[in-house]
């Protein structure tokens, strides 16, 4: 299959400190990937790179066959890549309805001052995730940290994304909270969605994944399925303590 997103032989480097080192790897179209590695191995660094929120050293990224390392963040978002934070990043003045609908309004002026909002499409977004009329009409300081993530990946699903960069959504949820994202994801899988997670709950990311890219010092030590990266003496090591 065609390599959807890729980064080849990326680099960052912070003065004297190597973030990202010679790092490559792709998604195919379709393709749920896995990204792991120990704190501080550079995995938000790379989604910061694709996003241009950081611009690389040295190395290519390329979406969809075409080199985009010199696009600014909004034509990469308007290509179709969007991606969630550690710590969700909600319009606080705005209900839950008004911060899905600003991930579906038009990129152009014209189309934005005269097209109607799309209100049942920005609530049948919110009730992919979950949400109800009660949670609709609430505000971000209302909503507890799962209901915040959801809140988060509605946002970036109503951009309609080709490739979707998730970052940590599991982190400080409850078990409960883990297991209704994990459905979330699995049904948007089984959709068609390609996308990139990643997260330290090893237990919860095997059944989200079909491949895994591990890193540590910035650089892949190991790839495969996520059974095979597991066994691999490197990550054990790496990642695991071992």
């Amino acid at each position: 299959m065609s390599k959807l997103l890729e980064v080849r032989n990326v680099v960052k480097r912070f003065g004297g400190l190597t973030a990202v080192n010679e790092l490559s790897f792709h998604v195919e179209p379709g393709e749920s990937l896995g990204l792991i590695g120990p704190n501080g191995a550079g995995k938000t660094t790379i989604f910061n790179l694709i996003m241009n929120e950081l611009q690389q050293t040295s190395g290519e990224i390329f979406f969809d066959g075409r080199e985009i390392s010199r696009e600014p963040t909004h034509e990469r978002v308007k290509m179709g890549i969007v991606r969630t934070y550690q710590i969700p990043r909600p319009f606080h003045e705005m209900p839950v309805a008004d911060n899905i609908r600003v991930g579906m309004m038009p990129d152009n002026f014209w189309d934005m001052i005269t097209k109607q909002p799309d209100y049942e499409g920005e609530r049948a977004i919110a009730r992919s995730v979950g949400f109800g009329e009660r949670e609709i009409a609430m505000y971000p300081g209302e909503l507890s940290m799962g209901d915040l993530r959801r809140l988060e990946l509605a946002r970036t699903l109503a951009a309609d994304p080709k490739v979707l960069l998730l970052d940590e959504v599991f982190a400080g949820l409850t078990f409960g909270e883990i297991g209704r994202i994990s459905e979330l994801l699995l049904e948007k899988r089984k959709e068609g969605l390609t996308y990139i997670i990643v997260s330290h709950d090893l237990r919860s990311l095997a059944p989200l994944v079909d491949r895994v890219v591990v890193m540590s010092f910035g650089a892949t030590i190991a790839e495969g399925s996520f059974d095979e990266v597991i066994a691999n003496k490197k990550v054990q090591e790496a990642y695991l303590g071992q």
